[in-house]
């Protein structure tokens, strides 16, 4: 079974910065195109940002110049530096692989559970 896990998730003052991590299970050979996700309740998932395994990135543009996606390959791991966070930025993030490899067979996609994120005074 594959998966992917996120943490650093929590409570943040508005202003203030988080890392989030997403971690894949060591069946994993490798991921084309990781991402990152966030809903709040009573409205669709939407794309924060996305980045390829050559590095190619995408963000949306309620983030752009405030978030940063990498990613560390060797590892299949994806991280999603946050600065200056916004109320507005409150929400579940998720993690998602396009293209999972494993030794066996490929998955068009996974998705991660989830790490809450919340940006209160």
């Amino acid at each position: 079974q594959v998966q992917l896990v996120e943490s650093g998730g929590g409570l943040v003052q508005p202003g203030g910065s988080l890392r989030l991590s997403c971690a894949a299970s060591e069946n994993i050979f490798s991921i084309d195109v990781m991402g990152w996700y966030r809903q709040v309740p009573g409205k669709e998932r939407e794309l924060v940002a996305t980045i390829t395994s050559g590095g190619s990135t995408n963000y949306a543009d309620s983030v752009k110049g405030r978030f940063t996606i990498s990613r560390d390959n060797a590892k299949n791991t994806e991280y999603l530096q946050m600065n200056s966070l916004k109320p507005e930025d409150a929400a579940v993030y998720y993690c998602k692989g396009v293209g999972v490899r494993t030794s066996r067979t490929v998955y068009l996609e996974v998705w991660g559970q989830g790490t809450l994120v919340t940006v209160s005074s």
